[in-house]
């Protein structure tokens, strides 16, 4: 089964704790603080693999949680860092953020990497907060939490060359005849469910490796049928070559159909349809009127299109000298990344933790959010040393100066989560 999206929930490792120890000795009845700092968490990487070819794990299992950091211990002992996750996906995957659609990372070269949610730092251990008037701190600092995504994966296939064309026109059977691919032929529309790949040696000329795509219909740049799914695959490929059925034998007229493909990936993408392409008019066995490709090559030559080949695919006519001007055309076309505009790159931001300050209908001034939790982790609130690093910590932060600016008096109550003090000028 050929799976090209997932949408999966990563989570990096959270930071170990760091440790409040004292050293206790035979002869040290009063040992100094020892505590050890907590490891870190372990990070979630996504790593391109060239021995993958789909996404079909991923239907499977949809969770990934890289390792927690150990805590810190006594005799300064720092605590491991957890283990990354590392999840293994096709060459030509991109990675999104599922909420913000915005790409993190494109997976386009064996071994490419990308932390998709990074660990958390290790909490440090209560010897770290020793100073000259704080001689035994009997607090540490939590570990960092890890980060949590919900991502997307898009493959996109790694093929030099991209077949195109409406569904029957004979892509499978050309790919068949070039290649040792053996994708299902059958004389039906949408035989192909799944784009192929096969790749092309001839004598004399660099293999490279074609697609194909399946069959294209109106409306497809705006998810008609199966045209979204595929669209997506022919964006990494430096040329195309565009079937047609010039014998019109299902009442099709060529150039209509060759108008009409070319719209929908112009409607999909600009840059797609400015890729230089070839065009092969196919089951000329069938064409009992040498006119009707005279007069095709004609209009498409007008249109700026100078490679016009006629071809029969199911009896390899005209095959050789079509893939041969393919590799040629390849030669003078450099690999180039896939295009990614600036506004849909995803932009990392850095975990900060946060406060608001309210006014209760006690006049009690209520600070709360994830800075206030995370300070209150480390406090020990029996602890007065450790109670002046907490009032330190929030004079730095800027709290009390906010507390000013909102008219706080002397006296007046400040409450954080469990904690009340009378606010001291």
């Amino acid at each position: 089964m050929f799976i090209d999206w997932a949408k999966i929930y990563v989570k990096s490792g959270d930071g170990g704790n760091g440790s409040v120890s004292f050293r206790r000795e035979k002869y040290v009845p009063l040992g100094g603080p020892d505590g050890g700092d907590g490891g870190r968490g372990g990070d979630v990487i996504v790593k391109a693999d060239v021995n993958m070819t789909t996404l079909l794990d991923f239907k499977y299992k949809k969770k990934y949680l890289a390792e927690r950091g150990v805590n810190g211990s006594s005799s300064r002992s720092y605590g491991k860092d957890g283990e990354d996750m590392i999840i293994k996906v096709p060459l030509g995957t991109i990675v999104k953020d599922f909420e913000t659609k915005k790409v993190m990372a494109d997976l386009s070269h064996e071994g490419d990497s990308f932390i998709v949610a990074r660990g958390g730092k290790g909490g440090k251990g209560n010897a770290k907060f020793t100073t000259p008037t704080r001689q035994a701190p009997d607090f540490a600092e939590p570990g960092m939490p890890g980060e949590e995504f919900t991502i997307y994966l898009e493959l996109k296939l790694i093929a030099d060359v991209g077949l195109i064309g409406f569904p029957n026109v004979g892509k499978s059977t050309l790919l068949s005849m070039v290649s040792k691919a053996r994708p299902k032929i059958a004389n039906y529309h949408f035989t192909t469910l799944s784009p192929n790949l096969g790749v092309v040696g001839l004598r004399g000329v660099n293999s490279f490796v074609i697609a194909d795509i399946p069959g294209i219909i109106e409306g497809a740049s705006e998810g008609v049928g199966l045209g979204l799914e595929f669209l997506r695959h022919i964006e990494r490929t430096r040329i195309l070559i565009h079937l047609v059925d010039i014998s019109g034998s299902e009442g099709r007229e060529p150039y209509e159909d060759f108008i009409k493909i070319n719209q929908e990936l112009k409607n999909y993408s600009e840059k797609l349809s400015e890729r230089p392409q070839i065009i092969a008019a196919n089951k000329s066995d069938m064409l009992y009127d040498e006119d009707k490709f005279n007069e095709f090559k004609e209009k498409v030559t007008a249109l700026g299109y100078d490679k016009v080949f006629k071809i029969s695919a199911a009896t390899n006519s005209g095959v050789e000298d079509l893939m041969k001007a393919a590799a040629e055309a390849l030669s003078k076309i450099s690999k180039e990344d896939l295009y990614i505009p600036e506004e849909d790159k995803y932009i990392r931001e850095e975990k900060r933790f946060t406060y608001t300050i309210t006014i209760d209908k006690d006049g009690v001034y209520v600070v709360e959010g994830s800075f206030v939790d995370r300070l209150l982790d480390s406090v020990n609130v029996n602890d007065y040393d450790s109670l002046k690093y907490a009032q330190k910590v929030l004079k730095n932060k800027g709290v009390f100066e906010e507390l000013k600016e909102m008219g706080i008096k002397d006296g007046d109550i400040v409450k954080l989560k469990f904690i009340e003090f009378q606010y001291l000028v």
